[in-house]
């Protein structure tokens, strides 16, 4: 089991569990670990987003990569995508960014990306960890001319609203839109991309100051976002989270367009087109069955992983797809980055929304979300994972799948964290399923307390 590393790189409170001689540690057995098979100076990008703790990560982390010879390129504030594409196109030896996503300011993390702009493997972060925890004060340490050093690039977030606007092959113009920008690292990147496409822009949260990034906006809090789209009679609306590699859509009604919506939307753009590989998109299992049930009527194949953007990638990097994502917006168009990008998916819907001279609300009927219901069963922690083992909780889904028929479903998820197992049913009649998630969620009370 994983000491420092998460499903997204290392996080926690910045200064304590995030401290600086724990960011110290991960740049040096990070950049040894990453870089240790070169016969050149290695070369290591690093970005952050916009909190008040990045800067001081940012120093222990370099710090930490220079002390084994590594050079840095510090990015500044950026988009996680744009580390991606970045690490390729300067061509480094890897990339690391300073982020806690969708996460309050308090929190920070880091995470690393090897040189094809993918997010490290299991594999890899054990070799880091085991470094960390028993060989750190073993690792080579140059001196003189050979220590690391650090430069400032001036231009990326230039370099990457330049290849972000090279997505589409139209223009914006004509398009009314608002963007949220959740007082993070797309802040400075969406005003760069919109300006080179031309769109008439009105930004919301696009003034960090380092403690307001995700406060009561972005894609976790877009009740802002919906106001102002059908008070300035907008096209569309589009949130990021604090690292930009989501994105969540309002149409011109203040109605969300969340995961699955755009997922359907492009991915039938795509399959129109032939670009869409296998006619196949990859989902997780938060998925709404109504995603499902368009799949099926239009042909296109879901391939379904676990929850988390990380099983998704590896999930289309395994059987060769290109088209995947969460409901949450992270959304991966691997033929264009090899990470979630909020920047990429607005513009890819927007181009479709332009070519196709559709509103967004017409596109999204593409579609029916059918009602979901969630209810947590409170439970004894050791037991939360034995749920099917035991015969009436089994009798009891398995009666309920049969009675939904295909028009509904049943998913049981224990908490990763809590005691809790929770249980989530869809279906066409929210009446229906609400009583018969407390129903089933009382029996696994009652089986497993």
């Amino acid at each position: 089991m994983s000491v420092f590393f998460g499903t997204d790189g290392v996080r926690g409170v910045a200064n304590t569990e995030l401290s600086c001689e724990l960011a110290f540690k991960l740049g040096k057995a990070g950049a040894y670990v990453l870089t240790k098979k070169n016969k050149h100076k290695a070369k290591i990008i690093v970005g952050m987003d916009t909190r008040i703790s990045g800067a001081m990560l940012e120093a222990a982390l370099t710090a930490g990569i220079c002390s084994v010879g590594a050079h840095v390129i510090s990015l500044g504030v950026i988009p996680t995508p744009a580390v991606a594409y970045l690490v390729r196109l300067y061509g480094a030896d890897a990339g690391v960014v300073i982020s806690a996503s969708h996460n309050p300011v308090k929190d920070n993390g880091i995470k690393f990306f090897n040189n094809k702009g993918f997010k490290l493997s299991d594999e890899i972060e054990e070799e880091i960890e085991d470094i960390m925890i028993n060989h750190i004060d073993e690792l080579p340490l140059p001196i003189g001319v050979e220590v690391g050093t650090r430069e400032v690039c001036e231009t990326s977030v230039s370099d990457y609203a330049a290849f972000i606007a090279a997505q589409t092959d139209i223009d914006l113009s004509g398009l009314r839109i608002v963007c949220d920008c959740a007082n993070g690292a797309t802040s400075s990147a969406a005003k760069g991309v919109f300006k080179l496409l031309k769109a008439d822009v009105t930004y919301l949260s696009a003034e960090p100051d380092g403690t307001n990034i995700n406060l009561n906006c972005g894609s976790t809090h877009m009740e802002n976002l919906k106001k102002k789209v059908v008070e300035l009679k907008a096209d569309a609306g589009v949130a990021f989270d604090g690292d930009g590699d989501r994105c969540l859509c309002v149409d011109e009604n203040g109605e969300t367009v969340d995961g699955d919506m755009l997922m359907a939307i492009i991915g039938n753009d795509f399959k129109d087109k032939g670009i869409l590989r296998d006619d196949t998109i990859t989902a997780t299992v938060m998925s709404n069955l109504g995603f499902m049930l368009m799949a099926k009527e239009k042909g296109i194949n879901v391939v379904v992983t676990d929850v988390s953007d990380r099983y998704v990638l590896e999930e289309m990097l395994k059987n060769g797809h290109n088209l995947g994502g969460e409901q949450s917006g992270h959304i991966i168009i691997l033929d264009k980055n090899t990470t979630g990008d909020g920047l990429l998916t607005a513009v890819t819907l927007l181009t479709v929304m332009k070519k196709k001279g559709e509103k967004l609300s017409e596109l999204k009927g593409i579609m029916e979300v059918l009602p979901q219901v969630l209810i947590n069963a409170e439970v004894d922690g050791k037991k939360k994972t034995e749920y099917n083992n035991y015969k009436e909780i089994r009798d009891a889904i398995e009666a309920l799948n049969s009675k939904f028929s295909g028009e509904g479903r049943v998913l049981i998820r224990p908490s990763g964290t809590e005691p809790l197992v929770r249980v989530m049913i869809e279906g066409r009649d929210i009446d229906v399923i609400t009583e018969e998630a407390q129903k089933l969620a009382d029996l696994i009370v009652k089986v497993l307390k």
